[in-house]
């Protein structure tokens, strides 16, 4: 990937097609970017248009200085460059432009899931939520933000199209999970009324690393069988749930029992039991309760 070069608050890039040399592209949207509004910047320097110039403003000012400067709105509601269902503006302009490059095409999951805090669309998405959040945090410019922002979808880049199939495993059990499923899939049960010793193991597995991202779509990469299939498998011996529902019941169960600790605050066990932020946490602590976290430590005490 190329440098990034700082300049009147507009970045050069490489390696993107120009569409109209005649007229530099202004782009304009909402102040105070983080996911959607870095990202697009970066995939339109690389794939779209080099020169291409960003504006960010307050949102009730963007329609008005769109017109005002010729510049096309993007990510803020009604116009063509936004989100569309469960897809964000990076998939809109992906789809516009027809990208085909299979490195974007990766990461386009991975920053819907960030943008739309939806982390079960990839395993790496709430890490990128977590260091775009930290990086708006410390960088009040937004120009500037962009600037650093960028360097982070050149990483992500570099990630997608080199590095997917590399692992950096810290902690042995993942390769332990592995192994353990590995042997059952060798092993043909002979009863499914009997619970066999790998669902048992794998329960106790789940149990003690439940604040770390589990996937069985990663998993399932050092074995031989499909994803599809160790899911199914999975639900026999796991109260008939899939192998995420499984999972948040697990992260659920260990945040209920973490409440009644009152040394630990609430961010605090969102982030034991494996969320990346408070409001991923309270939403789905919620759904599995009924009430909010602080409502359901409130209710607690008064027991």
């Amino acid at each position: 990937m190329p440098a990034v070069k700082a300049g009147a608050g507009v970045l050069s890039f490489g390696h993107a097609s120009k569409i109209n040399k005649l007229q530099v592209m202004k782009w304009i949207t909402r102040e105070r970017p983080k996911i959607d509004r870095i990202a697009c910047p970066w995939l339109i320097k690389q794939f779209i248009d080099k020169d291409a110039e960003f504006i960010y403003v307050p949102f009730n000012e963007v329609m008005a200085e769109a017109e005002r400067l010729n510049a096309i709105p993007f990510d803020v509601p009604n116009v063509k460059f936004t989100h569309e269902g469960e897809f964000c503006t990076f998939d809109t302009l992906i789809k516009e432009y027809k990208i085909k490059d299979e490195a974007v095409l990766a990461m386009a999951p991975i920053v819907r899931g960030a943008d739309t805090d939806r982390h079960d669309f990839a395993t790496q998405s709430s890490g990128l939520w977590a260091i775009s959040a930290g990086l708006a945090y410390n960088f009040t410019n937004d120009h500037e933000l962009l600037e650093k922002g960028m360097l982070i979808y050149d990483a992500l880049y570099s990630w997608a199209k080199h590095l997917q199939n590399i692992k950096h495993t810290q902690q042995p059990f993942e390769h332990l999970l592995v192994s353990v499923l590995n042997k059952y899939l060798k092993h043909k049960p002979g009863s499914k009324k009997k619970v066999p010793a790998w669902a048992q193991e794998l329960k106790e597995i789940i149990q003690d690393h439940i604040d770390t991202n589990l996937s069985l779509k990663e998993l399932s990469k050092g074995l031989d069988v499909t994803p599809s299939h160790l899911s199914r498998e999975f639900s026999k011996y796991f109260e008939n749930m899939s192998f995420g529902e499984y999972i948040q019941k697990q992260r659920m169960d260990k945040a209920i029992e973490l409440m009644a600790n009152r040394t630990y605050s609430l961010t605090e066990i969102a982030y034991l039991t494996g969320f990346s932020d408070q409001s991923h946490f309270n939403r789905i602590f919620k759904k599995h309760t009924g009430q909010t976290p602080s409502e359901y430590r409130k209710n607690l005490q008064k027991k």
